[in-house]
């Protein structure tokens, strides 16, 4: 289990969403941010965790209590 958190404020508020079933553009127009800032948000969360997609990177937030199901 990681020790640090791992993810900026940012990227947390991202996944938070994601999580909630928001599509990219969705939370993109919630953040005010445009589709391609919160792809990147997500790739460099992926690139971080070593993961190949969204959901294996939503895993491991929880697995890491990064993230928590309401």
């Amino acid at each position: 289990m990681l020790t640090q958190k791992i993810l900026t404020p940012r990227e947390k508020q991202v996944f938070s969403l994601l999580i909630e079933n928001y599509s990219t553009k969705e939370i993109a127009e919630k953040m005010h941010i445009s589709d391609k800032t919160v792809r990147n948000h997500i790739s460099n969360v992926m690139l971080k965790l070593g993961v190949k997609g969204r959901a294996q990177a939503v895993v491991e937030l929880l697995r890491n209590e990064e993230l928590h199901l309401q």
